[in-house]
């Protein structure tokens, strides 16, 4: 496979995981605003930063 034709190849994936995406957006912005979580913790998600601070103890995942 020529440079060319794997440049046009990964054009087009890109272009679908991009559509992709926006059809996931476009979606989730139908669905509304997402539910809260009651008695969780307060600031960012801590499984998305990787780690978790209760009571003044933290630990990592």
């Amino acid at each position: 496979m020529d440079e060319a034709a794997r440049q046009r190849r990964i054009r087009e994936a890109a272009r679908r995981a991009l559509a992709e995406a926006g059809a996931r957006r476009a979606a989730q912005k139908e669905q509304g605003e997402r539910a809260r979580e009651e008695g969780g913790p307060q600031g960012p998600e801590p499984t998305r930063y990787g780690d978790w601070e209760k009571k003044g103890i933290a630990s990592d995942f």
